[in-house]
């Protein structure tokens, strides 16, 4: 902001000088006589105000532009230091090459053949316009046909023959210096925001690189955080299991009933490591998979057996209704279904409060649909969205439960897309539960 307002007290002192100049031009206090010099016919001697245009207009104003322009390369980024760069060299040959004028102006016996170095301007001007794009074209065509159209009304005007037709081309001429006047100003106005879109979009490319950096340093620190802490669990679970068992003696109820405190704590933990795991594969692109032709019937079979205990405990019966009877298969990967299966089951468990969980598994069109219904705390719709993304827990099911992470549909969702199935959930509202859909190719 700073250097904009530099900038137009330069073009404000400037104007303000070329009318006093233009002005004064054709005085005696301007330019005395003209007369020849050396080899020309004809040269001028300056007045006092040509000095005082010479030392604190043309050479302060020049001196005043390098400073700008200096301040702007400090600043300014690659593409923007070129146009300087060349916009500077260019001046200088042109500025310094045409002041080789004034020596002959003060009777210096010097010829101006600095001039030939004013040719260089026009030359790297150019090469900063085509190569750093230091003009727009669209501007420096609009602003060409609008003064082309200016120049042509006011030779009209001149060669008018009649008051009449002078007076409609006058007339003409500002109409169209009005409206040529808003085209150049709209066109420049698209092309500074198109100049803004293209640095934000420079700028959030930088970002999202940043952001992709941070996010693989993250899922490696999971990866490795969730890897050094599964080993102590495993322990910790081991020999948590085998106390409870007796394997070291005999132990009170008190204990006991401590340390399944203790083992429960440490399953949750291990199933949350498992998660992260499970989302560091997923972000860092390394899920491996063993595709085989499987029966998804055995897999929910294992899922229910594994499961049967913890039904008898919070005393909901689970359902399973097989239609299919191993009439067809599906091409994937045992144990990562299992986890799909798995997943759901333990949600319906974990959720529900009376009977039955009814799974079913039947054939659809060369597909093969499995459902896992439950009568739990159901799904608002607002919140349905939330359900496969990353962290996404609805309202409700923070309060059930709020030791989850919002990750297990995350993953069981990326698996089923990567078995080129599909997976949605359907509910009825809050009390109502909910019913969640898979379903994978047949074979």
């Amino acid at each position: 902001m700073g250097q904009e307002k530099e900038k137009k007290i330069l073009i404000f002192f400037l104007y303000l000088a070329a009318v006093i100049f233009l002005l004064f031009s054709f005085s005696d206090i301007f330019i005395k006589t003209v007369r020849p010099k050396l080899f020309f016919s004809f040269w001028p001697d300056p007045g006092p105000l040509y000095t005082f245009y010479l030392i604190f207009v043309y050479a302060g104003s020049v001196l005043y532009s390098y400073i700008l322009l200096r301040k702007s390369y400090k600043t300014a980024d690659e593409s923007r230091r070129g146009q300087i760069l060349y916009v500077f060299i260019g001046a200088l040959f042109g500025f310094v090459g045409g002041a080789t004028n004034f020596f002959l102006w003060y009777n210096i016996p010097l010829a101006p053949y600095g001039n030939f170095l004013v040719l260089l301007f026009p030359f790297f001007l150019g090469y900063s316009v085509v190569k750093h794009r230091l003009f727009n074209v669209r501007v420096v065509a609009t602003e060409l046909l609008v003064f082309t159209i200016w120049a042509f009304l006011l030779v009209r005007i001149l060669l008018a023959e009649t008051s009449r037709e002078r007076l409609i081309d006058a007339g003409l001429l500002a109409l169209v210096i009005f409206f040529g006047t808003f085209l150049i100003k709209s066109v420049l106005q698209e092309v500074r925001s198109r100049e803004q879109i293209a640095l934000l979009a420079k700028d959030l490319e930088k970002a999202n690189e940043q952001l992709r950096i941070l996010d693989e340093a993250k899922s490696e620190f999971i990866s490795l955080a969730g890897h050094q802490l599964r080993a102590p669990l495993t322990v910790i679970k081991g020999y948590t299991s085998m106390i409870m068992e007796g394997t070291f003696g005999d132990i009170n109820k008190k204990v006991s009933e401590a340390l399944n405190r203790v083992f429960i704590s440490a399953n949750n933990l291990t199933k949350l490591v498992s998660e992260l795991l499970d989302l560091s594969r997923i972000e860092s692109g390394r899920i491996k998979y063993e595709f085989k032709n499987i029966y998804l019937d055995d897999v929910v079979e294992k899922v229910l057996k594994e499961l049967e205990e913890v039904s008898k405990v919070k005393r909901v019966a689970i359902e399973f209704k097989n239609e299919n009877k191993k009439t067809f298969s599906v091409f994937g990967d045992a144990d990562k279904i299992y986890e799909v299966v798995m997943n759901l089951l333990d949600n319906a468990l974990k959720y529900s409060k009376t009977s039955p969980i009814v799974v079913i598994l039947k054939p659809r069109s060369k597909r093969l649909a499995l459902s896992v219904t439950d009568k739990g705390m159901g799904i608002p719709r607002d919140e349905m969205p939330k359900l496969f993304i990353k962290f996404g827990r609805t309202e409700i099911a923070k309060k059930e439960h709020p030791d989850g992470m919002g990750l297990g549909l995350y993953f069981v969702k990326k698996i089923v897309e990567d078995h080129k199935g599909r997976i949605w959930a359907e509910s009825g509202g809050l009390g109502n539960g909910s019913t969640f859909f898979v379903e994978l190719p047949a074979k």
